[in-house]
């Protein structure tokens, strides 16, 4: 008796673990594809127009103008592309 406890333990824990899996690795029936391979993809990078360096979007700092967003590498580049495009 105590054999078949161990078992059914050791199965419940497997199935638990592998569910878990499938929950990190497959969509949900709602997500739609761009957000899967946003959640895939760890970082892009994006050039500063100012600058032209290359940098992660997730620490660019962000500025929106009339038609588009702009991504530069840092506060000085942000001030310094105002300035020039005035």
């Amino acid at each position: 008796m105590l054999r078949l406890l161990i078992i059914a333990g050791l199965i419940y824990l497997l199935y638990r673990a592998f569910n878990s899996w499938l929950k990190k690795h497959l969509p949900t029936p709602n997500e739609s594809p761009t957000k899967r391979n946003a959640r895939e993809i760890d970082d892009v990078m994006v050039k500063d127009p100012q600058c032209q360096a290359y940098f992660p979007k997730r620490k660019a700092v962000r500025l929106t103008t009339d038609d588009q967003e702009l991504y530069f590498c840092s506060e000085e580049c942000r001030d310094a592309y105002m300035l020039d495009n005035k």
